[in-house]
């Protein structure tokens, strides 16, 4: 089935389903008696996501994961915020049902939206794809990052989002503590690398709506024309900020046919296909669609594979320490050492992993 319905709940992830009910039956009068039925999303490295299939509403909710993590990663508040002021003037943005802020309904605090059926591109493309139809997703992928980065902050009332200039210094220094806060005995000290985005910090471009996680599995496909986009999903660390910093932070997940084993080894998008775009044509045609002269790419791209780094090895640590026995965790680390190196590779820097 090409449609995204969720799987079987993973175990120690189980859901509250009658508490979830009678939470909802106050916002929804025409829920009707019976529980959901309730599939679990693929991934759960971040928030946890599930489906609520009732015969009158079909849903989705989402809450943190269970132990240790970044407070400005699950907000699951200020997501809500964001979507619901983005929807007006963004339109592929899910509607919210409502946001319950009691911890005591299910253990930690969620959100429930209506479901956007479509496809869903994961790992393997759920349909088949020509290699022109592959092309003209990834164009509609720049259309639709290109429109959000377009948004007017203003008129969605979204101008307390952010923190105004200084955007692209926030985060290398952000990224930096977290990176050593998060850091086990197993990997590098990427101490090279922060000092090179230290020493190489651009101005900021712009300051206008990112999404920080856009990602052709974050998006919705219209099952009529699979190469469209119809929405997009995931807004737990949108922010105003730089635009190009949004597009480095997408590259970093773009796994081309061409890239070395170990990295073809991390694909969770189907990017590989005939047709797909590599990220410089990316780049070049998000710079002709946007207006942008972006010159060297290197610093965003530096960026965003640094900024993956610190997120796999935040989610490495809970495996780590026991937070989690998710097995799809437990070699993480090794994805963080690896993007050491390739950040390395590309601003020069050798034998990085030598001499620690």
């Amino acid at each position: 089935m090409s449609i995204d319905v969720g799987g079987a709940v993973r175990r120690g992830e189980e859901l509250d389903a009658a508490a979830v009910h009678r939470w909802l039956a106050d916002r929804l009068p025409d829920l009707g008696e019976g529980l959901p039925e309730v599939t679990q999303y693929a991934g759960g490295a971040s928030n946890w996501t599930y489906r609520l299939r009732y015969p009158s509403h079909d849903l989705v909710l989402r809450r943190p994961p269970a132990g240790r993590k970044a407070k400005s990663a699950h907000d699951m508040g200020r997501e809500v915020r964001v979507q619901s002021a983005l929807r007006p003037v963004y339109p592929y943005v899910p509607e919210i049902v409502g946001f319950c802020e009691d911890e005591g309904v299910i253990g930690a605090e969620f959100y429930v939206m209506h479901r956007i059926e479509g496809i869903i591109p994961r790992k393997d493309m759920p349909v088949p794809l020509t290699p022109t139809q592959a092309r003209a997703l990834c164009s509609h992928a720049v259309d639709r990052l290109v429109e959000l980065h377009q948004v007017d902050v203003d008129a969605a009332g979204l101008r307390s989002l952010g923190k105004g200039t200084g955007y692209v210094r926030r985060q290398i220094e952000g990224w930096t503590d977290r990176w050593r806060k998060a850091r086990t005995p197993n990997v590098p000290s990427f101490e090279r690398v922060i000092r090179w985005l230290h020493d190489n910090l651009p101005d900021d471009v712009a300051n206008v709506v990112i999404h920080n996680d856009f990602r052709l599995d974050n998006l919705v496909l219209d099952p009529a024309d699979p190469t469209r986009p119809i929405g997009v999903l995931d807004w737990e660390m949108s922010t105003l900020g730089d635009p190009l910093m949004d597009l480095g932070n997408s590259m970093a997940y773009w796994v081309q046919a061409d890239d070395d084993w170990f990295v073809r080894q991390t694909r969770r998008q189907p990017t590989n296909l005939p047709g797909m775009m590599t990220r410089d044509e990316l780049v070049r045609t998000y710079a002709e669609r946007s207006g942008r002269d972006i010159g060297d790419f290197t610093f965003y791209e530096v960026y965003g594979m640094f900024r993956l780094a610190v997120i796999v090895q935040q989610i490495y640590w809970r495996y780590h320490h026991g937070q989690t026995d998710n097995p799809a965790f437990r070699r993480f680390w090794l994805l963080a050492t690896w993007l050491d190196v390739r950040c390395a590779r590309k601003i020069g820097v050798r034998k990085l992993l030598l001499r620690r």
